[in-house]
């Protein structure tokens, strides 16, 4: 790959109290020749580097997707899936991404578009995790209607739903009984989470599908009972009645790696914990 001259760095300042460790890696990359920035990702950028966890690569992942620039993070947290790097072994990792020592690998994104006469929310915040339907407000059980491509899937209630990447499998998917996928691929899944019915059951669905979900209920009153929360960050309000479209998105989060750790392995240590 190519060699890397200037980067972004992004970092989660609760796993870095008093930029500590960023000053360390602002110092290091200078010595190597390799510029910087902080406020604002600049146009010629050629990688965003994120200091953090898994969650701060996802809020890195929605500046960077649209400008296709790849993400590089340092682990700061517990083991994860997305930051490649452990804080152990940084000023190595570091030097061979700036030598063009790495691989790219492409992750598929959802983007999720609510219809009707309100902002059209998704294709300027692909998800790489999920898109996830809770209940707002008062606690009540959720009706909600599945179609795939305008053919009804099935109804249940429940306290949520997710419409989860193969990236996602790992996260909140896997908490609610759902399937686990290798990374690449693409397809997307739906889980049910705490479905009140026996027959409700993840699916697995092509990345070509177009899933829709469906508020049901009758709440009165033109109030938002629900919201369909995009990786866990920026949230969509939802009345009763409301559709949210999912679908793949043209776009693709680049990740870089560097080939020392695969998803098995992780997987495999996440589970034997």
């Amino acid at each position: 790959m190519d060699t890397i001259h200037r980067m972004h760095l992004i970092t989660n300042s609760i796993k870095d109290p008093g930029g500590e460790f960023a000053a360390e890696v602002l110092k290091f990359a200078a010595e190597n020749g390799v510029s910087v920035s902080t406020d604002e990702i600049r146009e010629d950028t050629e990688c965003v580097l994120v200091l953090g966890g898994d969650g701060t690569v996802l809020r890195a992942s929605a500046l960077s997707t649209s400008r296709g620039i790849p993400i590089l993070g340092i682990n700061l947290g517990t083991l994860g899936y997305l930051a490649e790097i452990d804080k152990r072994e940084w000023k190595s990792a570091l030097q061979r991404v700036f030598k063009g020592e790495y691989e790219v690998e492409e992750r598929m994104l959802l983007e999720a578009h609510k219809e009707g006469g309100g902002a059209d929310y998704g294709s300027d915040m692909p998800a790489l995790n999920d898109v996830v339907f809770s209940r707002k407000g008062p606690l009540r059980i959720m009706s909600y209607d599945i179609f795939v491509g305008g053919e009804p899937l099935y109804s249940f209630k429940a306290d949520g739903v997710i419409v989860s990447t193969p990236t996602g499998s790992t996260a909140y998917n896997l908490s609610a009984g759902g399937p686990i996928v290798e990374p690449s691929a693409r397809m997307i899944l739906l889980t049910p989470i705490c479905p009140h019915t026996l027959n409700s059951r993840p699916i697995v669905l092509s990345a070509e599908d177009v899933i829709s979900v469906r508020i049901g209920g009758d709440f009165r009153g033109g109030e938002p009972v629900a919201e369909a929360a995009i990786d866990g960050e920026r949230e969509i309000p939802l009345c009763a009645g409301d559709i949210v479209n999912i679908r793949s998105s043209d776009k693709v989060a680049k990740l870089i790696r560097l080939g020392k750790r695969s998803f098995l392995e992780t997987l495999h240590k996440k589970m034997t914990d």
